[in-house]
């Protein structure tokens, strides 16, 4: 099944594109391989944008549901820049950062969130590398910050890739 098709199936619905927020882009391709910059949890439906350390503010179950919605804003990233998810050859990293207190260990199980998410969307394709870290802050105070790198799916022939083809003598 596509990752579009798994997407619906999920009944997971991608919202617009954040803007970044200071001066960056949201995504950068270079050959195969497109960079997302660091997406915090969105606002909610009151507006108000998450923010707190997870241990104090948040439980870890809480702050896997902010790494999940993270992850859905990747994918709406994913398919401004190539038109469609089905161009996603592999989720190939992330970085995970945790907002937690000090004493907070498990920036794994947080993260999850987007991990569990990546592969549900694009099935094998979707595991990865990773690294879950902790961090003493995080822009904005908010509890979560997930960066990654995907390849993508070449369709169309870079120039000089063709082959003519060879005329037959008889």
């Amino acid at each position: 099944m596509s990752a579009e098709k798994r997407l619906k199936a999920l009944g997971i619905e991608l919202g617009k594109v954040s803007a970044p927020v200071a001066n960056y882009v949201n995504a950068v391709r270079t050959g195969n391989l497109l960079f997302l910059a660091g997406k915090g949890p969105r606002p909610d439906a009151s507006g108000k944008r998450p923010s707190g350390k997870v241990g104090r503010d948040y439980t870890a179950d809480q702050a896997y549901q902010h790494a999940r919605t993270v992850g859905i804003d990747l994918l709406a990233v994913m398919r401004s820049e190539l038109g469609s998810l089905d161009r996603v050859k592999r989720v190939v990293k992330l970085l995970g950062m945790v907002n937690g207190v000090p004493e907070f260990t498990d920036h794994p199980r947080v993260i999850n969130g987007c991990s569990d998410l990546f592969v549900e969307v694009f099935g094998d394709a979707g595991r990865h590398a990773r690294s879950a870290v902790g961090m003493g802050s995080l822009p904005m105070a908010i509890p979560v910050e997930i960066e990654c790198i995907v390849e993508v799916e070449d369709r169309q022939p870079r120039p000089g890739t063709r082959r003519k083809a060879k005329s037959k003598r008889s």
